[in-house]
């Protein structure tokens, strides 16, 4: 059966634990609801992770920052086509909160009392997605200042736009934002050197 597979591999379990921390928080998410989420007994949960929630978490984190590292952040900072980049980080945000019917895990643990154990990753997280956004939009030739500016806003509008279309129950509320931020991010990469990227 798959759970013998599960059983034998520690990695395969921390989707279902993300899903289980994304559905009940950190605190929320007690031994029994991992072990139904992953199908693993508790037993199986500490002998894989002898540190607990928090070794699950971290697992968890890791898998996230990896995804990240791969598919936003390294792309973004060595972009050779700037508004291709940002494209394809809207694309890939996208499908990966598949359309915005997830709440962001990370976002979760930073509302949380829990995130102050994970409060450094939580800030990495958010400073290297502005920052690698921020580089692609200076290497377009967009103003250092205003780089960050827009990075700061469409991260945020991204991650808030996860939380609304969660609330309301529609998927295409995330997906008309993240449109209006890549418009917005590309619109400021063609806008001439010389011209004030128009406020938002």
């Amino acid at each position: 059966m798959s759970s013998k597979r599960i059983l034998t591999d520690r990695g395969s379990a921390v989707p279902a634990l993300a899903e289980a921390f994304r559905e009940h928080g950190f605190e929320g998410a007690s031994l029994t609801v991992l072990s139904r989420a992953t199908g693993l007994g508790k037993g199986s949960l500490y002998n894989f992770f002898p540190g607990g929630k928090e070794e699950m978490m971290e697992a968890v984190l890791t898998n996230i920052d990896a995804w990240f590292e791969a598919s936003i952040f390294s792309p973004l900072e060595q972009a050779s086509a700037p508004a291709s980049a940002v494209t394809a980080m809207i694309d890939d945000v996208t499908a990966y909160f598949r359309s915005g019917s997830r709440v962001c895990l990370v976002g979760c643990i930073g509302l949380n009392a829990s995130g102050a154990a994970f409060a450094e990753r939580i800030r990495r997280y958010f400073a290297r997605w502005i920052a690698a956004l921020a580089d692609c939009l200076r290497a377009a030739g967009v103003a250092d200042t205003t780089a960050v500016q827009l990075a700061e806003d469409a991260v945020s509008g991204l991650q808030g736009a996860i939380v609304l279309a969660r609330a309301l129950g529609d998927d295409g509320a995330f997906v008309r934002i993240a449109q209006r931020q890549q418009s917005i991010l590309i619109g400021a990469m063609s806008a001439p050197r010389n011209s004030p990227t128009p406020s938002q």
